[in-house]
């Protein structure tokens, strides 16, 4: 996998720190978050954390890799939550957290080293990792025997349908709606925000005529760029590859999709989308400079802090249709894996058991950020999007994420997310070639033409390697 540390200087758990730095953190004004991250009780409504044995007997010790979470509050209550585990079963657990872009790198690292973490956390898929990984089908299984059924787009997004093997398990996921300012559209006669594509340019051009605010949709290496981008590839009916993973990129659909967004990158935006980093949509739509981008709902958190009223103006809406759908990707997809080299890969999934179990805290320390992929883990979250306890005025405005999956799709689209989709995604070819044609470098045809010459030799070399079928 490449790695994606490279390009970036600026991450968005960084600006989330810096921002929050200056805050007294004694909740989220007026919710029901009263005890705050790290406390057993969680504050006021927070579910409680249960326990079940583990199947065997455990020892040793357990050490687990994970990003900074978006949402703080999170890692305080995560690490707390593991290590009483490991004092009730036995095992002795040490909780890693580092930035989320260095994550690929320092598990390739390890790997290479054949030492490290039992147990590493990410916010993306990781198919690349298939040969040096343990099957987590077991895991994925008992989950299943004791919560329900997986969804069909974390199971898209941890298993391969060629090998059988599940590179990873996937207890949960982030929704990636869109943001908008509520004051600038209404004045454009758009007071829901913008439902399509279309909509998004007509309005967004008019808000940077009379404004002069533009509209946020990258076109850089990064993940956001990455997400926001394959959404619209797929609402005007092109992708990647199909369902039987062969290369289908170069269509009219593709080129549609990279002409509209020359249009709106010409009518709506300006060229900083072209040298973003992570924290960037989040740092501008803050500040008031940005009227509409595509991301979950951290930044506006971090907002409601430091930041209540520009809050209040800040509301969500569903993935944008275009002329053959309304898809979005994934914000996050979690995968957790557990490396070959692993001294505990017992307690390690174990662990991840006991994780999931909990999952309705999880939700909860993570003021709704994670959505969990066995539904009824938990059963309030429609209840907590209608009424947030964390504070949104109006109280409702997270309810547009309550049919979230219903618009959501796996980065492997029309398919799984595969060891080829996974390299597409690490070396950020989509976003380069929207990017190509908006700069005026190549045409719409001649960009697509170009990434499908990429991509092709990174599909038939995994499919040499027996991790992708097609042939």
């Amino acid at each position: 996998m490449a790695d994606r540390t490279r390009p970036f200087v600026i991450t968005r758990r960084r600006f989330i720190q810096g921002t929050a730095a200056t805050l007294v953190l004694a909740g989220c004004g007026g919710s029901g978050d009263e005890g705050g991250g790290g406390t057993s009780a969680g504050g006021a409504g927070a579910p409680a954390e249960t326990f079940t044995e583990p199947t065997a007997k455990l020892s040793g010790e357990l050490k687990v890799l994970l990003w900074s979470h978006f949402v703080p509050r999170h890692d305080t209550w995560f690490d707390r939550f593991a290590q009483d585990w490991g004092r009730k079963v036995g095992v002795k657990v040490t909780v890693d957290h580092i930035e989320v872009t260095t994550i690929p790198a320092r598990l390739e690292s390890e790997i290479s080293a054949r030492s490290g973490h039992d147990l590493a956390q990410f916010i993306a898929p990781l198919p690349q990792l298939e040969p040096s990984v343990i099957d987590l089908a077991d895991v994925t299984k008992e989950a299943e025997k004791r919560f329900g059924k997986q969804i069909e787009l974390c199971r898209r997004s941890s298993l391969n349908p060629t090998t059988k093997k599940y590179y990873a398990y996937s207890p949960s996921w982030v929704p990636d709606p869109g943001n908008y300012r509520k004051s600038m559209w209404t004045e454009v006669g758009l007071p829901s925000g913008p439902s399509s594509w279309a909509e998004l340019r007509q309005g967004g051009a008019e808000i940077k005529a009379k404004q002069k605010v533009p509209v946020g949709v990258g076109m850089s290496q990064e993940t956001d760029s990455n997400m926001a981008l394959r959404a619209l590839l797929w609402s005007y009916g092109g992708a990647i590859q199909d369902e039987h993973e062969q290369v289908i990129v170069n269509s009219p659909e593709t080129v549609a999709a990279v002409t509209y967004m020359k249009g709106l990158f010409e009518d709506a935006m300006t060229s900083e989308v072209f040298a973003w980093n992570p924290a960037s949509n989040n740092q501008a739509l803050v500040a008031g400079k940005l009227s509409y981008i595509v991301n979950s709902i951290s930044a506006y958190r971090t907002m409601q802090k430091i930041n209540p009223k520009v809050a209040e103006d800040v509301f969500f809406v569903r993935a944008l249709k275009g002329p053959e759908a309304g898809l979005a990707a994934q914000h996050v997809m979690y995968n957790w894996v557990v490396p070959k080299y692993a001294s505990n890969p017992d307690a390690a999934q174990e662990f991840l058991l006991h994780y999931t179990e909990n999952f309705a805290r999880a939700t909860w320390e993570s003021e709704l950020y994670d959505f969990p992929a066995f539904s009824k883990l938990v059963p309030k979250l429609g209840d907590w999007l209608d009424n947030d306890p964390f504070g949104s005025k109006p109280s409702d405005k997270l309810s547009v994420l309550k049919d979230a999956l219903d618009w959501t799709t796996n980065v492997g689209h029309r398919g799984y997310a595969n060891a080829a989709i996974g390299e597409v995604f690490g070396t950020f070819l989509i976003p380069n070639m929207y990017a190509r044609a908006a700069r005026g470098r190549a045409t719409p045809q001649e960009a697509v033409a170009r990434a499908e010459s990429q991509i092709k030799p990174i599909f038939e070399k995994w499919r040499k390697k027996g991790l992708i079928g097609g042939a």
